[in-house]
């Protein structure tokens, strides 16, 4: 088998528009299957995207022996159940973030793959495949800021409607689960360790009973990170490296265009260089990299275990968010 035949959960947005796309212009991708719970919809996202198969029912895409890992796109709330279903009926999984409601939650999931060491499973996170992210974290390592002191992130958009699942609280919405993750996960990702602490500021929009803006210092032990995240302010996100030498600067640090070169800048005493990164597209790496894993039955590049322990810090946040003191990040039962 020189590709792995993928089947899509749901014709959500995310994945019809940017993650399919991409997979499919994988050199050991196969877009085989898309399942909706409505036939006609399926039907038409299989067309529109040229997909061999459509089924009327997310159970009967698991059920087809010809598909061999599972993308799962379906809302917040459904991401840990379906994912053990498909884990259930043989599949490997590559499941949006975040992995679920809750880190218990995402626990769950973790158990259920490790019964099934022969599949592999991961979230997906998609910027930290990108070659912009892996640069970021080349010029860190090696020393081209110094020593790390603190990262800065700005993440939002504007979103009123009411009728959006990412402004419904029963299905996991609001602006840290959907968009502050990332720079939760950035922050793990470049300091290369977990944080001690954190503390936080949530606003709670009366209409939504959603976070709407949240901002938090994340404490990893004499080095930092902080950010807002928001629904409701104007559309922005920058990502920035700061470090005792130099600092980087992340132009277009989440939603990478796949048609364009992305551009870091690198400060240091000396000079601000500009460095553009080699077009790419982070959803076709990252369908490659988690394809590459199960042809070769290697590990996947983001164990599942990192994705629970970014759920603890949210977790800690929305605690941090009440109490309006400092919250430690509880231990993983994972580790």
């Amino acid at each position: 088998m020189s590709k792995v035949r993928w089947g899509v959960l749901s014709t959500a947005k995310i994945g019809t528009k940017k993650v399919i796309p991409g997979m499919q212009n994988g050199a050991y991708c196969e877009v085989a299957a898309i399942a909706s719970r409505n036939l006609a919809k399926a039907r038409a996202a299989a067309s529109e995207l040229g997909i061999a198969k459509a089924y009327g029912s997310y159970e009967a895409l698991l059920e087809d022996p010809e598909i061999d890992a599972i993308y799962n796109p379906l809302p917040n709330h459904m991401h840990v159940p379906w994912s053990i279903k498909a884990i259930e009926a043989g599949k490997h999984v590559l499941c949006e973030k975040p992995i679920g409601l809750t880190a218990d939650e995402g626990q769950k999931l973790l158990d259920a793959a490790r019964k099934h060491p022969q599949l592999r499973v991961m979230e997906a996170f998609m910027y930290r495949h990108h070659p912009q992210w892996q640069k970021a974290r080349d010029i860190v390592r090696d020393g081209g800021i110094g020593q790390p002191v603190s990262i800065q992130t700005w993440f939002s958009y504007y979103n009123d409607d009411a009728g959006d699942i990412r402004n419904q609280p029963e299905f996991g919405g609001g602006a840290l689960m959907d968009i502050g993750c990332y720079p939760i996960s950035l922050s793990r990702f470049i300091f290369e360790g977990e944080p001690r602490r954190v503390m936080a500021s949530v606003t709670i929009d009366e209409q939504f009973k959603t976070d709407t803006v949240t901002s938090a210092i994340i404490d990893f032990g004499g080095i930092t990170s902080t950010f807002t995240c928001s629904t409701k302010s104007a559309p922005y996100q920058r990502v920035h490296i700061f470090g005792t030498t130099g600092r980087v600067e992340i132009k277009i640090p989440f939603n990478a265009p796949p048609d364009e070169p992305c551009i870091l800048y690198h400060e240091t005493a000396d000079e601000i260089q500009e460095l553009k990164l080699p077009i790419a597209d982070q959803y076709t790496i990252q369908g490659d990299l988690m394809s590459k894993a199960i042809l070769d039955e290697s590990p996947v590049p983001t164990p599942l275990a990192d994705a629970v322990a970014n759920m603890r810090v949210i977790e800690a946040i929305f605690r941090s968010g009440k109490s309006g003191k400092w919250e430690t990040i509880t231990k993983e039962p994972s580790e």
